[in-house]
């Protein structure tokens, strides 16, 4: 017997039908209203087949929404939803805007920023315009085509919400690592202008001097400290910090000069000077004002990785060469790695290799 389809449609009752019998009718008409949960293990592929065959000519819409209770007249549905159109299975944000700018600009900003992040997420754009219906705030639907392989309907649902976190960042200035990489990658540096450097965060305001051993051995601390650290974090090179009360801001973009041996340099540097190599680490040139900037990427590691070690160190502005510096990030300073903690670290490591099992202290 074959197992049931994670969702189907019962054209009588006009209602989804779940895998596990449980069945979500329309909010409306037309549409689906279903809980965020029910996305789990959803096939895009059958939920696209239930609504072609729901569909009674023009578009069908599933909206979803957290409230454990679902009453599909007053139940608050979330932004992301999907829409079944042209044949098609896309995801719909409904982005709430108060920037009152041309809509042509604005439209183009909006697509400028979304772009790299969703190809990174194997999705593309297929629409973004202005609900004609609404002025304020402003409401700007897009539709978001995804790659299906692989995934289920909460894989989607994800992708929809991080455009939406995107573009939320993008108007507010309030940022996360990844949203901070999404808009360098986009070439809206300038919304990090006026940001605090914090945990994941550090800008430089030129090159490194990778031709001197000083040079190298900063960007390899540099780097591991964000190694060691929790979350991870970003490097940009080409933007200039300011010190203010309680910490430091970002308070201009300086691009710098790049060439064909630029990326390598620093990766050379790295390599000879950081042990192990970061899992991931991304090192890339992005458009600013007219000019370039270098961004390292340090995705958070895995502990098993830890510490970072950097051949070399720097004491009291002297190169030591012979010796080994571990650092990490906390806030917007960098402290070392105690002793205690690298002896703790090594001497797990040893018991586990002696006995397969780590000390009970």
């Amino acid at each position: 017997m074959s197992a049931p389809k994670s969702v189907a449609y019962n054209r009588k009752l006009h209602r989804l039908v779940l895998a596990d019998g449980m069945e979500r009718r329309g909010d409306d008409g037309d549409n689906f209203l279903v809980h965020s949960a029910d996305l789990e293990g959803m096939s895009p592929t059958e939920l696209k087949g239930a609504l072609k065959r729901a569909m009674d000519g023009g578009d069908i819409a599933v909206n979803v929404t957290h409230d454990d209770n679902i009453d599909e007249e007053y139940s608050v549905a979330d932004p992301v939803s999907f829409r079944f159109t042209g044949g098609q299975l896309v995801v719909a944000v409904g982005y709430a805007s108060d920037d009152y700018g041309d809509d042509a600009e604005a439209n183009l900003a909006l697509s400028t920023v979304l772009t790299p992040y969703l190809k990174r997420n194997r999705a593309t754009l297929t629409r973004i315009e202005m609900d004609p219906y609404y002025v304020h705030p402003l409401i700007w639907n897009i539709d978001i085509s995804c790659s299906v392989r692989g995934r289920d309907m909460a894989d989607l649902f994800r992708i929809g919400e991080g455009a939406l976190a995107l573009l939320r960042a993008f108007e507010s200035g309030k940022l996360t690592r990844e949203t901070t990489l999404d808009l360098l990658r986009s070439g809206n540096a300038q919304v990090l202008v006026g940001q605090e450097e914090g945990p994941w965060l550090d800008v430089k305001v030129q090159h490194y001097d990778l031709q001197a051993q000083h040079g190298r051995i900063s960007i390899a601390q540099a780097v591991s400290r964000f190694a060691n650290a929790e979350h991870g974090g970003i490097v940009v090179v080409g933007m200039r910090g300011k010190k203010v009360p309680g910490g430091e801001v970002i308070s201009s973009i300086c691009p710098v000069p790049v060439d064909g041996r630029t990326l390598r340099q620093y990766q050379d540097a790295i390599e000879k000077h950081l042990y192990p190599p970061p899992d991931l680490l991304d090192i890339e040139v992005v458009p600013a004002d007219g000019g370039s900037l270098v961004v390292l990427h340090i995705p958070p590691q895995p502990e098993e990785l830890k510490p970072f070690l950097v051949h070399g160190a720097v004491v009291d502005g002297r190169v030591e060469g012979a010796f080994i510096s571990i650092v990490r990030r906390r806030g917007e300073s960098s402290i070392p790695i105690t002793a205690p903690a690298i002896h703790a670290t090594l001497a797990a490591g040893r018991a586990l290799l002696r006995r397969g099992e780590l000390p009970k202290d």
